[in-house]
């Protein structure tokens, strides 16, 4: 089945924006357009619902009911009960609230696993703990590829690690980890795992449920969503690690670990997340429970992101004046595309913008990947990133640009 791409544009109000026509969007990794269901439930909540949720008067009690409809319907398609799924104000904050949690609850002596590959908002408040006595092991990519070897890993584990922090794919290399294997690796030492999917859920929700993982986490702003960080922690973790939240909050599980108060209309907005997969899938007749339609959404997107992602990558590999960071097979990776074109890529972003190509050029916050890899994150690599809702016709746009430029 092919993706029906006028119908999925037709769900985003920025493809009929006329300060936006004429321009191509390359730079979705840092953040995606917001799609007509989650603008049109902010705006209604806005509206009419902007009062204290949860209390007895109407419009407190749709206010609740449209909070508590997000959070069902989000885990429901990633395979996780409704309290296993929380919200906050960024991925960013929350992984910092779960390393607090986890400085609370390990001993010294105990160990850590993280990666270079990583985003710094899945590595650096892991790597803080050492102040507190735990041990911190890093995972390295290799200095070519960029890639994580799960062999290095087994040579990592031991029974004194209790946690396996790494991403479902890099923002600068889009490499797709085996989160399955990776996860079972380190169940199998006695480890939790903590998987950043910032980077790979705007490519489609995964099921959470069956890949295995005791945290994941993801920003709903680069999946169409609001500015929020969502939360997965599966019970098994989540009622050992020590609350952070105000102490008569304990006993709620999607509450133990947000202890800033949600951002109430933001929350219920996310629910239009929900609202636009199942768009999706009843305009291509997609049925079944919401985990097997969310599957099927998911494996239709990644299909027209491949068809469109390969032509790109061969284009950047042939070009002997550039650095293709990662795989050059659209199916192994993400469509989030870094190249070092050996000289500053911010000026290389500037000359595509004057060409309708919206792109970015720098370090991305993956100054450790960029250095494992010998890339001098000042100099920065030029980043093409897009997703389903982009056109054929921009990705060929896209080549002409960097033909004329590079």
């Amino acid at each position: 089945m092919d993706l029906d791409i006028d119908f999925v544009r037709a769900q985003f109000p920025a493809f009929a924006e006329p300060s936006l026509e004429g321009q191509a969007f390359f730079e979705n990794a840092g953040g995606s357009y917001t799609c007509k269901p989650v603008i049109d439930r902010l705006t209604r909540y806005y509206h009419s619902r902007k009062v204290q949720p949860y209390g007895p008067y109407e419009a407190s009690r749709l206010a609740g009911e449209e909070m508590d409809e997000a959070r069902s319907r989000l885990a429901a398609l990633m395979g996780v009960d409704n309290d296993e799924l929380s919200f906050g104000p960024s991925t960013t904050q929350n992984t910092y609230v779960l390393a607090q949690a986890f400085r609370q609850w390990m001993q010294p002596g105990e160990a850590i696993i993280v990666t270079n590959q990583d985003h710094e908002a899945n590595t650096g408040p892991w790597r803080r703990l050492a102040d507190e006595g735990i041990e911190i092991r890093e995972w390295q990519i290799d200095p070519e590829t960029g890639a994580l070897n799960p062999d290095d890993l087994a040579e990592l584990l031991d029974e004194k690690v209790r946690l396996v922090c790494f991403p479902h794919c890099s923002n600068v290399v889009g490499q797709v980890n085996p989160v399955v294997e990776i996860t079972a690796m380190a169940h199998a030492a006695g480890a939790f795992v903590c998987v950043d999917g910032v980077s790979y859920a705007p490519h489609g929700l995964p099921n959470v449920g069956l890949m295995g993982p005791d945290i994941y986490l993801f920003s709903a702003y680069k999946t169409y969503g609001p500015h929020q960080g969502v939360m997965v922690i599966r019970r098994a973790l989540g009622e050992q690690l020590p609350n952070q939240a105000h102490y008569f909050n304990a006993g709620t599980l999607y509450k133990r670990f947000t202890p800033a108060g949600p951002d109430h209309a933001q929350v219920a907005a996310s629910a239009g997340m929900a609202d636009y997969f199942d768009l999706l899938a009843g305009h291509h007749g997609i049925s079944g429970n919401a985990a097997a339609r969310g599957a099927e959404v998911h494996d239709l997107m990644r299909g027209h992101e491949v068809q469109l992602l390969q032509p790109l990558l061969d284009y950047l590999k042939a070009k002997n004046s550039v650095r293709l960071l990662g795989p050059d097979r659209a199916e192994d990776r993400a469509p989030t595309v870094a190249v070092d074109a050996r000289q500053p890529a911010a000026p290389l972003a500037a000359a595509l913008a004057e060409r309708g190509i919206m792109a970015g050029g720098g370090d991305f916050y993956a100054v450790r990947a960029l250095e494992g890899m010998g890339v001098d994150p000042a100099q920065g690599v030029l980043r093409l990133s897009f997703v389903h809702y982009t056109h054929p016709d921009e990705v060929t746009k896209l080549i002409g640009a960097l033909e004329e430029i590079l």
